[in-house]
């Protein structure tokens, strides 16, 4: 099954070459339409994403008030979250379908010729920046490493654009985990083929300015509608107080 879709994903990559005729655009162009076809699963999570935060504090007066009673509190949940039409693992779904097409391109690039470039920019996009620095030095790495910072940051962007509605606490530690991912990428990008940095610089950059012009309008708007559901239909929380057995008194 892997192997059928590494050859299926090869075959798709080595036609858009053959359409635009250069390696590296071929990725952006197969990535542009990884992310067309995930667009309704990305508004999907958006839509989920904004229901959580209208959920939160009645799952928490859930959680609190059946806390000595793990069964009842899943059922309560379970009912919760049906009542609010709210899957928690729609937000997950977008990611994990990427995670083929990733780990694929290692794969992929091992098949493509050794002078597979991007333009005069990138002259091997199976090369990482670690093995053109090496092998050439560090002006031949230049727009290597330009690539793996860009990665870097573009990670990084998105979780700068949703500090807004946090508070003080939250927007710095929103930060921090940020820069400590940022870092993480940027160490991440520095061993992978760039073909693979090409793929995640052009995915992000898709993904902030959907951010920009999308995502915070379907997310208001699904925000609205979750609210005026939750007033119109309350979540009843029903309290069963366990009575205590009186313990039997001891004989004389």
């Amino acid at each position: 099954m892997w192997e059928w879709f590494i050859d299926f994903l090869t075959a798709v990559l080595t036609g858009i070459e053959s359409f635009v005729g250069d390696w590296g655009l071929a990725v952006i162009v197969l990535t542009i339409i990884i992310r067309l076809i995930l667009t309704p699963l990305m508004a999907h999570s958006t839509r989920s994403t904004a229901r959580m935060q209208v959920m939160q504090p009645k799952l928490q007066e859930i959680q609190e008030r059946y806390a000595d009673d793990p069964e009842r509190q899943a059922e309560e949940l379970r009912k919760a979250y049906a009542d609010m039409k709210f899957n928690p693992l729609g937000g997950c779904l977008p990611i994990l379908l990427q995670m083929p097409i990733f780990f694929g391109l290692f794969s992929v690039v091992r098949d493509v010729p050794a002078d597979a470039c991007f333009y005069s920019i990138l002259p091997s996009i199976s090369q990482s920046v670690a093995q053109v620095l090496e092998a050439s030095g560090w002006v031949a790495a230049a727009p290597y490493i330009i690539f793996d910072l860009l990665f870097g940051v573009l990670t990084f962007i998105p979780m700068v654009l949703n500090v807004s509605n946090q508070n003080s606490a939250q927007r710095s530690q929103t930060m921090l985990m940020g820069g400590m991912m940022a870092l993480m990428m940027i160490w991440f990008g520095w061993g992978v083929p760039s073909a693979v940095l090409i793929y995640y610089v052009t995915s992000s950059i898709w993904q902030v300015i959907q951010q920009q012009l999308i995502t915070k309008k379907v997310q208001q708007k699904a925000k609205e509608e979750a609210e005026a559901e939750a007033e119109n239909r309350p979540i009843e929380v029903d309290v069963v107080r366990r009575e205590k057995k009186q313990r039997p008194h001891k004989k004389a």
